[in-house]
């Protein structure tokens, strides 16, 4: 079993920056790989970046690449997403996901955290 809460979001201005954290309880967060995906009003929810068990594979969505980075400390059972030259486009409600090994979808999903960038 593994809890994840999302922490991090606020409202910050066109261009700005913003480091959002995924934090974890449980024994499987090591064995798990995880994403970060975001949810716009009126919007289905979408992938935005994901980083694998070991943290040597990391993939993104196209319209973040350059600007977000994702990271995990498995020491501290926290993964990270870095949103830099933030646009009003990245305002969503950010949620992470664990993928456990062997899993072949997202078992865990957090209760997601408000990012909001203004014109």
């Amino acid at each position: 079993q593994v809890q994840l809460v999302e922490s991090g979001g606020g409202l910050v201005q066109t261009g700005g920056s913003l480091r959002i954290s995924c934090a974890a309880s449980g024994r499987t967060f090591s064995s798990a790989a995880i994403a970060w995906f975001r949810q716009a009003p009126g919007k289905e929810r979408e992938f935005v970046a994901l980083i694998s068990r070991s943290g040597l594979t990391i993939d993104y969505k196209d319209s973040v690449k350059g600007r977000f980075t994702i990271a995990r400390d498995n020491a501290k059972n926290t993964v990270y997403l870095q949103m830099n030259s933030l646009k009003p486009e990245d305002t969503a409600v950010y949620y992470c996901a664990a993928q456990e090994s062997g899993s072949k979808k997202y078992d865990y999903w957090g209760q997601g955290t408000q990012v909001t960038v203004s014109s």
